[in-house]
């Protein structure tokens, strides 16, 4: 049964990887194509409202050039000299400059590029129509009758008393319409329609038509008005603006509203008809001509909703008079959308099923390297019961791999703080003997020294023993030196750390060990660090350590060579120090022992073994590390990292001193 469920162990989980891998894979693409749905929406939907923008730029720019082509034209006659000169025998009621007068006329009316109803008119001062023509849809001119009561229109009246042109989008009542024949034309019934306002905007939506409208002064030599030019062109059941807006500006729908009343456009009802005496909304009326402010969004028009533009149209004193509008049916847009979203979700769909098919080889790779989990665990079990040697091997790649490269680099630095530990508490343990062992033996080397040193004066000179009792004073001399050592060892216990220039200290050290070796072919360099801060350490002991290394460094090069000392400030809050000679190197075997009590390579007399045990503890003292990379024949580089602060009971009560004072 055991080995059963051990044959069966991974199903499992190869499962359980797969459901989460699919899983995951899922809801990753389902919010991608949700997230790539709404951004194409919202996208669509800003080029949508940036496209009614365009075509509402495009749709004024045709309704502005086609008020413009009557301004020109109305001025271009009012201008014109044979009806200049003939106008005063016209208003004295003379016939035979009529027929001239009204050739003229039509040439003017011949320059229109637009067609639908157009009338160009010339008036007396009085406001009696003397001659004009007027244009039908069908192209076809036709004269007018001479007529009265034209003096009513606001715009003539202010083209008259302001000596100037005026042009705008004005409302001309049904009355003067019958008397050039366009009131049929203007005529449209009154429809309901769903959200639109209760009463009309404007009480002459009923009984007037909108017209493009624009009247010049005519002046007499002098300069005195005499009468005018008058031309407009009648919007009420005339298509020609809003379906030229639609044919050469691309624009799906157009509407141009006298007041809220829909008096030209190519918006359809449901019966395929052109939805002429419909109402604006309400909501859009309040905005357009209640606050004068342009309308952008989703708008119900006639019979469905549309992305829509709305501006205000104004007469020729500025007063809000109409709306021109354009828009595209909201139905479309969302056509597009579900499209869209129908060819997303197709393709998150395969998606997902792809990531189902691919992931599981993928688990089963997963899953393979698990083995190296028992592995792992075995080594474990053996560590615990003390075994520090062993090691796992890396059979796998990916997660399991590193965990067994890590399990290994952990085993290697257990190994190595075990080691320092061993080694500060044998260097604790020493320490304790050395300051005994001093203290025992200082006092009597005292006395052996007082006294050989007192019987090497009493001897003579030619004395048989004097060679022994000079080689008496010269070992005791050695023996007060170990011992003064072993003292300095012992007291490696106490830092007094102050702020320091570790640059300054080494080209001070430097500077004394140049001296001293004037005399021999070796070089001592420094590259140090300007970028290297102030750091909290013991002066002395720092010098110490400096004087310790560069000495070793000097003796272990036997002929001409360099010794390189180099700072560098670390990003983590240390600073390195190198010092590297060009040397013999250092074996192996002997790098082990290094830093190990009364351990030494030199000769006999030359050297205690205490000096790199003595730096050894005043680094681990100072929170520091000390390292040594060598090879035989290729010298020797030590390395030390100091912290830049250093927080010891010293400085935390002198700190402590400070704040008080």
């Amino acid at each position: 049964m055991k080995r059963l469920l051990r044959g069966h162990l991974t199903a499992p989980f190869q499962l359980i990887l797969l459901l989460s891998f699919s899983l995951v894979a899922a809801l990753t693409i389902t919010i991608g194509a949700w997230t790539i749905s709404r951004t194409i929406r919202d996208y669509l939907e800003e080029a949508m409202n940036a496209r009614v923008a365009r075509d509402m730029q495009l749709a004024q720019t045709f309704y502005h050039l086609t008020l413009g082509e009557l301004e020109n034209m109305a001025s271009r006659a009012a201008k014109d000299g044979l009806i200049r000169q003939n106008l005063p025998a016209m208003m004295r009621g003379e016939s035979e400059p009529r027929a001239a007068v009204e050739a003229e006329l039509a040439i003017h009316m011949s320059g229109l590029t637009l067609g639908g109803n157009h009338l160009l008119a010339l008036l007396d001062a009085d406001g009696r129509l003397l001659a004009g023509w007027k244009q039908t849809s069908a192209a076809t001119l036709e004269p007018l009758t001479p007529s009265t009561g034209w003096q009513e229109l606001a715009i003539y009246k202010t083209a008259l008393s302001e000596r100037r042109t005026a042009t705008g989008t004005e409302a001309i009542y049904d009355v003067l319409l019958a008397k050039v024949g366009l009131e049929e034309m203007a005529h449209i019934d009154i429809l309901e329609t769903p959200k639109a306002a209760p009463d009309l905007y404007d009480p002459r939506e009923a009984h007037a038509g909108l017209a493009l409208t624009s009247v010049a002064p005519v002046l007499d030599p002098e300069g005195n008005v005499i009468g005018a030019a008058m031309t407009f062109h009648l919007l009420n059941n005339d298509f020609t603006l809003v379906d030229r807006i639609r044919e050469v500006a691309e624009v799906e729908t157009s509407t141009i509203f006298f007041g809220d009343l829909r008096v030209s456009t190519n918006v359809l009802t449901a019966e395929g008809k052109r939805a002429i005496g419909t109402r604006l909304s309400k909501e859009v009326r309040d905005v357009v001509l209640g606050e004068g402010k342009a309308y952008v969004g989703p708008a119900f028009v006639v019979r469905e909703n549309y992305i829509t533009r709305y501006e205000p149209l104004l007469d020729h004193s500025g007063r809000r008079i109409g709306i021109i509008y354009v828009g595209v049916r909201q139905a479309s847009f969302y056509e597009l959308v579900n499209l869209l979203n129908q060819r997303v979700l197709t393709v998150a769909a395969m998606m997902i099923l792809l990531t189902i098919i691919l992931t599981t080889p993928v688990t089963r790779a997963v899953t393979r390297p698990l083995n190296q989990i028992k592995d792992l665990v075995l080594a474990n079990q053996r560590v615990a019961a003390g075994d520090m040697s062993v090691r796992v091997p890396v059979r796998a790649s990916g997660e399991i791999g590193q965990l067994a490269s890590s399990f290994n680099q952990m085993l290697d630095t257990l190994q190595t703080t075990q080691d320092q530990l061993i080694q500060s508490e044998k260097l604790a343990s020493l320490g304790q003997l050395a300051a005994g062992v001093a203290h025992e033996l200082n006092n009597p080397l005292g006395t052996i020294l007082l006294y050989s040193d007192i019987l090497l004066k009493e001897i003579g000179e030619q004395a048989p023993f004097r060679a022994d009792v000079e080689t008496i004073v010269e070992e005791t001399k050695r023996c007060k030196g170990i011992v003064s050592a072993l003292l300095e060892f012992a007291r490696q216990n106490q830092v007094v750390a102050r702020p320091m220039d570790l640059n300054a200290l080494i080209e001070t050290v430097i500077e004394a060990q140049r001296k001293l070796i004037s005399d021999k072919p070796i070089r001592i360099v420094s590259e140090l660090d300007s970028r290297l801060p102030t750091i909290q350490a013991d002066q002395g002991q720092i010098t110490q350590v400096l004087v310790n290394l560069i000495e070793n460094a000097i003796d272990a090069i036997p002929n001409q060579g360099t010794v390189t000392v180099r700072t560098r400030n670390e990003p983590s809050g240390m600073v390195t120090i190198e010092i590297e000679d060009t040397g013999i190197g250092i074996s192996p075997e002997n790098q082990k022992k290094l830093f190990t009590p009364f351990f030494t390579t030199k000769p006999v007399g030359k050297g205690t073994g205490l000096g790199l045990p003595i730096v050894y503890g005043i680094i681990k003292m100072h929170r520091g590390q000390i390292s040594v990379h060598s090879r035989k024949g290729q010298g020797t580089t030590f390395t030390i990292q100091l912290p830049v602060r250093l927080l010891t009971a010293q400085t935390i009560q002198r700190a402590g001193n400070e704040v008080k004072e």
